[in-house]
């Protein structure tokens, strides 16, 4: 509602004195400040905040008369009262100054010349220069306690127990005094009957204020007790006035009148601030409600505040400024919604968290339109504050601060438009929560209602955005300047509107007004500076459809007016619409195409607007359809805070036979002092004539102590409990929402079931918007920066305050209307209303939060609960699907001790776990998993974590199997983060993930487990450098968790592989370090094996989204058949590698180089293995056959069988062809002459390749089977790479009398197989298989003999499997070549993940900026 902005100013006062000043007193308008010292009274102006002059006492008449102590202003600002302490008082006249009439003027710099404008314009601007002039004293003859000013009289109490009634002129004798014992006081004016009712003997008052809309004076006694006179006729007489007093307080201190709410407050020692209305049927004082410090909030300070000091409402009456003895501020709105307190946090605690000392404060009042809070602080406050900051030699500190504050629209203009939006605005900025234009289109497109169409620029700012647009999550404000020279003229701001887009803003001042609009960032004043100062706004503002509605008072024909101006067209009276009104607005509302006005006669009218296109611009007609008189009920015009039409009404539209009846103007709704009053349509009589609305209905009372009203002229048929609510902010009692209750599936509604309820609900935050759709209320909250750090500032006005923002708050209230709604056993609309918000993003958290406050209210309770609620919440948050998360989250949110009541309520955690697995809600499971870890022994949770981890396994979900494994492991070893211990053994395989990428180094290392007889004596492994990916999954034969988990690993592989899903098999590796390298070599003659070539080959081509190859018409006639290459492309392609490692002087590197360099890269690291004796690497060489050439193989080229047989570990990094990098070829083609077949041989080669990811993949797979030796796989890989090279190095390698004869025979017909297969259904392969077929024939014709393994065998101490030699090389010496003769152009990891990104990223990334690796396997 009100908000503190900055820091506090200090006002200087020009003229020196010795006398601090202790009180300040406003004039009526607040345009003035009086301001007291012991012999001196000094009137300040406003804005600029200066002081005008100043009346100094002699030496003489201060002996005679006493110090100064209290003043008061009539109030026509004419004249000023002081009382002096030996019970004179004073009059002053102020008196306007002459000639010198302006005390300052505004300087212009040279730029700008000042606005000829017209008479009496210049006043408004700058600071009048004022005379005082003092009147005869008036001898009371005993001390003053207090004085108030009524319209013609000035009400003095002196301490003798008397009320002096004095005129203002002080000339007349109608001086009159009336004795305190003469009145008669009782508990209620019933009762006064009776006689005298109280002792008021030796009795006197202490503090009076006059209430204008009670009539009467709210007195403290200086016994503490608390009363309220009422005259009983128009005059003050003796024998006129009745008194009624408050039972059980006698600690009264000081009293303030809320004259808007009929409120009196009255502040007492105990340091709480009591809250009383007048009972208008028995005239007794009855107790609203307190206004204190709770423990809850303020534990240090709430009783050790003193006494309440100070009282001061703000000049609209929405909220209460209190300060105590012992110091401090604190500010509450009307109802006791806490706002701001000093006495704690940044206020109360430096930086470096010693306490201050809290402000202590001896007058404070209210600045016009309560924009400024004027303090004056206590005599030693002033002398500390002076002494921490140096003033200019010729001033004196004044010891008075200015505490500048925003407001929210809503305390003057509460029209609907404002309630939608969160519009705050100070003295000369306005604060929008408009959220982020560019989002406001999108946010609003899925909007079922037609007004949430999307904003569509600067020429239609009226259309109306969804609500939930932009306001969700988007904390900064939007800071809109007031434009200056409006404001210079018409300072201060009165009333601010914002239209339901958030779009256009009208601000009203003294005079005139002015919009801006968002999307051009620019404002609109009046062109004629005469039309608007002959204008001012009497009843609001607010916007209708592209126009400004405003209820204004025209000085020049005295007559109160309704004006529409367009905002698009200038701001000027003939661009507007003008409606004469008969008596003055109080307040202004629009509903769709009709406004309400109220009145002050007590009179509502309802006009009709219709918006024209008769002319060049829109125009807009206004007609009278109704005046509605509350003169019977409303007992002072003041009264009413808000007026709004709405289509709210008792019985909902689903009872109403025409449907399109539920969105019309049925009721009206009336803020009356805090009490909601509601008034429908009678539809009892006969509505026979359609054009004559209907009477309205005498009113019903619907809620107290209201302080504001939402309600909503849109209409949405999924969201109708919310957007046919109303909802209600209490103060301190929160909010409450009056909500239709709708019969379901249209069924017809119970006879004894209410068609509305009020529910109650508590929020933490103040709501100042409503947003309906999105089930939020939005609002606003102090914080605070404490810069008391900074060099010098410890004692400064910054060291003493914290700098004060305002931040954006919002808060969801949907879980606690679900709640009451189940108290009340309305389980069926709590149903509705669920399911229509199901759709919100937070509806989760909706959830969680139910559940979480009843589990905390209920678990915790001392008391047994006869009724619990959680059974209820739990079994309605079952029809929804987020149940299972809903429960787990809420679990692991609380402490371990109320777990057994959240499942004794909501079902046994195992059961609901299997549920998360049937659901395939593996995430969800895994959460309960920690819950099971907590409330069953270890045994149920690792049976539970195997389901999961087998579950999740079969699905891919990777992250979750390493959290699994790191889970089950944890289980086994009792500590759930200790990471497993260093292995001291490997396994015989690397990782075989694309870790053996990313480190690009390799070791080779022999290991005991691979070391059997009669084994296959032909693979190379790879092992990891332990890094931390490596070293987590190596096996430690001590650990059973470990051998469990690695046989369910191998379970899963084996699963993968016997229904080729290569694919998978690759991602389970990497994702989870698997070594399948080692698992595929046993697994050799087992999984291993393919039993079906053709479906296998199938597989991979649907797995990988290879296509099947196409055979070009000329491919007869192709240049590359039967491997002869052109020598132009074969330049072409060697020229992609700046140096080939392809060559001679490689294999001759000595193998030292090797232990020197044992971890660089792939270059250094593999470059540099050569063979321990040359001729037995020109044995395997020769085996590629007499055309083998050198050339570099990349993923554009057709590879065919004259690709190069290198060393095992031949890897480089080259320029890359990938990824759509083609300026090699094109500037290479020119040279070079290819003819028409050639080039459509090259473009059917790249057609018939799959994606470069999928051949990554599938190279990294053929190394991975190449190693372990599975030949058949390599064969199957090699036919759907096309790799002639692959097949018939296989082919060699079928050979070796180390080959088990059934995989040669394996191999023989599954060739057979695929040649039978492709010459029926796939033509593409039979190039391939003719290019093969010698190959083929030598496997048919292989006699059964063995050929010597030494020929392939470079040496005895390279071999993996062989006996390391005594005294020979160390495993990282003893590196050689492998024997798979095969040339693998392996790109780096670009990943074996599926489609929908298995892999990380990184790995895709390194893919495209690492290039292409040539990795020759010998």
């Amino acid at each position: 509602m009100y908000f503190l902005t900055g820091w506090p100013r200090r006002l200087l006062c020009p003229l020196k004195s010795e006398e601090e000043p202790f009180h300040v007193q406003p004039s009526s308008q607040r345009f003035y400040f009086a301001v007291l010292s012991e012999t001196q009274l000094s009137v300040w102006f406003s804005r600029p905040s200066v002081l005008i002059v100043s009346y100094i006492e002699s030496a003489k008449a201060s002996s005679q008369f006493g110090f100064y102590q209290q003043a008061e202003w009539k109030q026509d600002d004419s004249m000023i009262a002081v009382a002096a302490a030996n019970g004179y008082i004073l009059l002053f006249d102020v008196v306007g100054g002459g000639e010198d009439k302006y005390l300052y003027e505004p300087v212009y710099s040279k730029g700008r010349r000042g606005v000829k404008v017209t008479p009496g314009y210049k006043e408004e601007q700058c600071a009048p220069a004022l005379s005082l002039e003092m009147k005869r004293p008036i001898d009371l003859e005993a001390p003053i306690t207090s004085m108030q000013s009524l319209q013609e009289d000035l009400l003095v109490s002196t301490a003798d127990g008397y009320l002096h009634i004095l005129h203002w002129d002080g000339v007349s004798n109608g001086r009159k005094a009336i004795s305190l014992c003469s009145v008669p006081f009782s508990l209620d004016l019933q009762s006064a009957r009776g006689g005298l009712c109280l002792d008021l003997k030796g009795v006197y008052i202490r503090d009076m204020t006059y209430c204008v809309t009670l009539d009467g004076f709210a007195v403290v006694l200086d016994d503490g007790r608390l009363g309220f006179i009422t005259p009983l006729a128009n005059r003050i007489t003796a024998d006129q006035l009745q008194g009624v007093w408050a039972a059980d307080v006698t600690d009264g201190t000081c009293v303030a009148v809320n004259n808007k709410y009929r409120l009196v407050t009255f502040g007492c020692a105990s340091g709480s601030v009591l809250v009383y209305s007048i009972d208008t049927t028995t005239g007794s004082m009855q107790l609203s409600h307190k206004l204190e410090l709770t423990p809850k909030h303020y534990p240090d300070v709430c009783n050790k505040t003193g006494a309440v000091k100070l009282i001061r409402w703000s000049p609209d009456y929405s909220v209460a400024m209190v300060t105590w003895e012992c110091g401090g501020l604190s500010l509450w709105s009307v109802f006791g919604a806490h706002l701001i307190c000093t006495l704690g946090e940044d206020f109360a605690y430096r930086s470096d968290g010693t306490k201050k000392d809290p402000i202590n404060i001896s007058s404070m009042c209210w600045g016009a339109e309560g924009y400024h809070l004027w303090v004056i602080t206590s005599r030693e406050e002033a002398e500390l504050v002076e002494n921490m900051e140096e003033a200019p030699p010729q001033t004196q500190q004044a010891g008075i601060l200015q505490f500048n504050f925003i407001k929210s629209a809503l305390t003057v203009n509460p029209c609907t438009s404002n309630q939608e939006q969160v519009l705050l605005h100070g003295e000369d900025r306005l604060y929008l929560t408009c959220g982020d234009p560019t989002q406001l289109s999108s946010g609003s497109s899925e909007s079922p209602h037609p007004h949430n169409l999307p904003h569509g620029g600067e020429g239609s700012p009226t259309h109306h955005p969804s609500p939930n647009s932009t306001l969700l999550g988007y904390k900064h404000w939007h800071v809109v300047q007031i434009h200056s020279t409006y404001l210079e003229s018409n300072w201060p701001i009165r009333f601010a509107a914002i239209d339901t887009a958030g779009q256009c803003i009208a601000v009203a001042g003294r005079r005139g007004f002015a919009h801006y609009c968002m999307s051009t960032r620019k404002w609109k004043l009046f062109g004629n500076i005469t039309q608007e100062q002959n204008m001012t706004v009497t009843g609001g503002l607010v916007w209708w459809n592209g126009f400004v509605v405003v209820a204004c008072y025209n000085f020049i024909d005295r007559q109160e007016e309704l004006r529409l101006y367009l905002r698009s067209s200038n701001l000027d009276n003939t661009f507007s619409s003008v409606t004469k009104l008969h008596s003055d607005t109080l307040l202004l509302n629009v509903f769709r195409d009709m406004i309400i006005l109220f009145r002050a006669d007590c009179t509502i009218c309802l006009y009709s607007m219709e918006r024209r296109h008769d002319g060049p611009n829109p125009s807009a007609s206004v007609e009278l359809l109704q005046e509605v008189s509350m003169s019977r009920y409303i007992p002072h015009p003041a009264l009413v805070v808000s007026v709004t039409l709405t289509s709210v009404r008792t019985e909902t539209g689903i009872t109403l036979k025409a449907p399109q009846q539920a969105c019309m103007a049925d009721s009206i709704i009336l803020n009356l002092a805090g009490q909601l009053i509601m008034l429908q349509r009678d539809r009892s009589g006969p509505q026979l004539q359609e054009k004559v609305p209907l009477p309205f209905c005498p009113p019903v009372v619907l809620a107290q102590y209201v302080e504001n009203v939402w309600t909503t002229c849109r209409s949405n048929r999924k969201k109708r409990h919310l957007l046919e609510a109303l909802w209600l902010s209490c103060g301190e009692a929160g909010m409450k929402v009056w909500l239709p209750l709708f019969p379901r599936d249209h069924r017809k509604p119970h006879s004894f079931l209410s068609r509305r309820i009020m529910l109650p609900f508590h929020i933490n935050i103040y709501p100042l918007a409503v947003l309906f759709e999105d089930a939020l209320v939005l609002g606003a909250s102090n914080e605070t920066v404490v810069y008391d750090s900074l060099h010098n500032t410890f004692l400064s006005l910054e060291g003493l305050f914290p700098y004060c923002t305002v931040e954006r708050t919002s808060q969801i209230y949907l879980h606690h209307i679900l709640r009451q709604l189940l108290v009340r056993n309305l389980g069926e609309q709590a149903l509705l209303l669920a399911q229509s918000c199901a759709a919100l993003p937070y509806f989760p958290h909706v959830m969680e939060l139910m559940v979480h406050v009843v589990l905390e209210e209920e678990a915790t309770s001392r008391e047994p609960i006869p009724d619990p609620l959680l059974p209820t919440v739990a079994k309605f948050i079952t029809e929804f699907p987020l149940f299972l998360q809903t429960i787990v989250h809420c679990a692991r949110k609380t402490e371990f001790a109320l777990w057994n009541y959240l499942f004794a309520a909501v079902g046994n955690p195992k059961d609901l776990f299997e549920e998360c697995l049937m659901a395939q809600d593996l995430d969800t499971a895994a959460s309960y998993l920690i819950i099971l870890q907590n409330m069953e022994v270890p045994a149920v949770s690792r049976q539970h974590a195997t389901l999961l981890f087998n579950t999740a396994l079969e699905q891919g979900k990777w992250d979750l199997c390493r959290h699994m494994i790191r889970f089950l492991k944890a289980i086994g070893s009792g500590e759930m983060e200790t990471p497993p211990p260093t292995p001291t053994t490997q396994e015989p395989s690397s990782t075989g993930g694309f870790e053996f990428f990313r480190n690009r180094s390799i070791s080779l290392s022999p290991s005991a487990d691979s070391i059997a007889a009669g084994k296959f004596n032909l693979q190379k492994t790879f092992s990891m450098p332990s890094g931390p990916s490596a070293k987590g999954w190596s096996k430690d034969s001590d650990c059973a968790e470990n051998m469990y988990i690695d046989m369910m690993l191998r379970r899963h592989a084996r699963h993968l592989l016997e229904h080729v899903r290569l694919k998978e098999l690759g991602c389970f590796s990497a994702q989870l370090d698997f070594e399948l390298i080692g698992w595929l070599c046993h697994e050799r003659t087992r999984v291993a094996r393919v039993d079906d070539f053709v479906m296998a080959l199938k597989c991979l081509h649907k797995d990988f989204l290879w296509p099947f190859p196409v055979t070009p018409a000329g491919s007869i006639s192709s240049p590359f058949k039967n491997g002869h290459r052109r020598t132009g492309v074969q330049h072409l392609l060697k020229s992609q590698s700046a140096d080939s490692l392809l060559n001679s002087d490689m294999d001759t590197a000595p193998p030292q180089a090797v232990a020197r360099n044992s971890n660089h890269t792939w270059l250094d690291g593999l470059g540099a293995l050569g063979p321990t004796e040359p001729t037995e690497m020109d044995t395997a060489l020769s085996h590629g056959g007499p055309q083998t050439q050198e050339a570099f193989l990349s993923p554009l080229t057709n590879k065919t069988e004259e690709c190069s047989i290198g060393s095992a570990t031949d890897l480089t990094e080259t320029s890359s062809m990938v990824d759509g990098d083609w300026t090699m070829v094109d500037e290479n083609f020119s040279a070079l002459s290819l003819t028409h077949s050639e080039l459509e041989h090259i473009s059917m080669e790249l057609a018939n390749k799959g994606p470069h990811k999928s051949q990554v993949q599938l190279r990294y797979l053929l190394h991975v089977f190449m190693e372990a030796g599975c030949l058949e796989w390599c064969v199957v890989i090699g036919l759907i790479l096309r790799e002639a090279t692959v097949i018939k190095q296989v082919v060699n390698f079928l050979d070796s009398p180390e080959v088990p004869h059934e995989t040669v025979q394996s191999v023989r017909s599954g060739l057979l197989g695929v040649d039978a297969w492709a010459s029926t259904d796939c033509l593409g392969y039979k190039p391939f298989l003719n290019m093969i077929r010698p190959q083929l024939q030598k496997l048919i014709e292989t006699s059964v003999e063995q050929i010597q393994p030494e020929a392939f065998l470079p040496g005895s101490s390279n071999s993996k499997l062989a006996e390391p030699q005594p005294g020979g090389p160390s495993a990282e010496d003893s590196r050689g070549p492998a024997l798979l003769g095969l040339a693998l152009p392996l790109e780096p990891p670009g990943g074996l993940g599926t489609e929908d990104g298995g892999v990380p990223e990184e790995q895709e990334e390194q893919a495209v900026d690492e290039g292409v690796y040539d990795c020759t396997l010998s």
